[in-house]
């Protein structure tokens, strides 16, 4: 069941949200050589404490793989997605890495992510950043009363296809609110086998593309949560919390 908000609740998310889009860009400002993942660990469950928020995902829990470590996913490189933060991960001139997060205030959830580059990257990698977050721009306007959720999935699709580059089909976007993973998920390719709802006014989605600038596989490392590209090549993942609003998408992890 797809929960609808009210413009009440869509208020605490929006408060939930600005927090993330806030710690974000404190750790776009951090990143540079020499800077640990481990660093921009401690300082974004430092926000969080200060700000009276409770991060998403330090202790979520999954069967396979137990609990998350951290209040970040900080991704270098080749890793995808739920790369874990480590005081050995330095980052170093032509990196480029994702840090996601999301936080839980005033009993809502707002989740983002960026990916910001390290020093001087090539040409290819500058050309995948565009590309990721050219088409969360692009999904975002298609969120909007009347169309569906195919139209959000497939907008991402086709602008990361047309540019050479491939989708994660293992990880996708979701709906969000009171629980941080709600109805519907949200892939980043036309699920045909899924279900294809009509977007409403207080519908709140998650909308992430994971883009690999080689081939769409993926494997899980041993530490069971860290995702990477199985060819090696680098991958890039934006995300931002919208809500489905009368006047259009509402982005609620941005000012």
């Amino acid at each position: 069941m797809i929960v609808r908000k009210s413009m009440a609740e869509l208020e605490k998310m929006r408060a939930a949200g600005l927090l993330v889009w806030k710690i974000l860009e404190e750790m776009r400002g951090m990143i540079q050589e020499g800077v640990s993942t481990h660093d921009l660990e401690v300082k974004a469950e430092k926000m969080m404490q200060e700000a009276g928020a409770k991060s998403a995902f330090k202790g979520y829990s999954t069967p396979t793989a137990g609990k998350f470590p951290s209040v970040l996913c900080a991704s270098v490189n080749d890793e995808i997605v739920h790369g874990i933060p480590s005081k050995n991960r330095v980052l170093k001139n032509g990196d480029i890495i994702s840090i996601d997060t999301a936080v839980q205030l005033s009993g809502y959830y707002a989740d983002s992510a960026i990916t910001v580059a390290v020093g001087e990257i090539s040409a290819e990698a500058k050309k995948l950043m565009a590309v990721t977050l050219e088409s969360l721009e692009l999904a975002i306007d298609k969120a909007r009363p009347g169309n569906r959720l195919f139209d959000i999935c497939g907008t991402v699709e086709r602008h990361v296809q047309s540019n050479g580059f491939s989708i994660v089909r293992e990880f996708v976007g979701h709906g969000i609110g009171t629980q941080m993973h709600e109805e519907p998920q949200v892939p980043n390719y036309v699920d045909r086998r899924g279900e294809n709802p009509r977007l409403k006014e207080g519908m709140v989605l998650a909308i992430e593309p994971m883009v690999n600038a080689g081939k769409p596989g993926s494997r899980v490392k041993a530490d069971k949560w860290t995702a990477v590209t199985e060819d090696g090549k680098y991958s890039a993942h934006f995300e931002h919390t919208v809500a489905i609003t009368a006047d259009g998408p509402w982005v609620l992890t941005r000012p």
